[in-house]
C-alpha cells in the first residue's frame, strides 16, 4: 500500500513548483507522482499528417518524486503526514497524523 494514490489531492512541499496543489493522475512504481498542472515542461513535437498531429511546442506535465509531494488534509487544508492503521475488521486503512482521521473510508 503506497502512501500517495491515484486521485488524492496533493501539494507540492518542494522544488520548482513548491506552494502548487493538484490532484495525483498517475503512480509510477520508481515512486513518481504525475499531477495535474504541476511541473510543466515544454515537449516540442514533430507534426506528423498521417496521424492528424500539427507540430509545435506543446506543454505538459512531468513526474515528480513522490518525496516532493504531501498529501492535503480536507479538514485543515494544509500538507500533512500519512501513517497506516489496521482496523478491527482487519482491513488496512491511511490516516493523517496529526489529527488520526482517516484518509481512505
Amino acid at each position: 500500500m503506497r502512501k500517495i494514490k491515484k486521485g488524492d489531492k496533493i501539494l507540492v512541499i518542494a522544488g520548482r513548483d513548491k506552494g502548487k496543489q493538484g490532484t495525483v493522475l498517475s503512480v509510477s512504481a520508481d515512486d513518481r507522482v504525475l499531477v495535474e498542472g504541476v511541473n510543466l515542461v515544454k515537449k516540442h513535437v514533430r507534426p506528423n499528417p498521417n496521424k492528424g498531429i500539427t507540430g509545435g511546442i506543446v506543454d505538459q506535465e512531468a513526474t515528480l518524486h513522490v518525496s516532493n509531494v504531501s498529501l492535503v488534509n480536507p479538514i485543515t487544508g494544509k500538507a500533512d503526514r500519512v501513517g497506516f492503521k489496521i482496523l478491527e475488521d482487519g482491513k488496512k486503512v491511511r490516516y493523517f497524523k496529526s489529527n488520526g482521521e482517516i484518509v481512505d473510508i
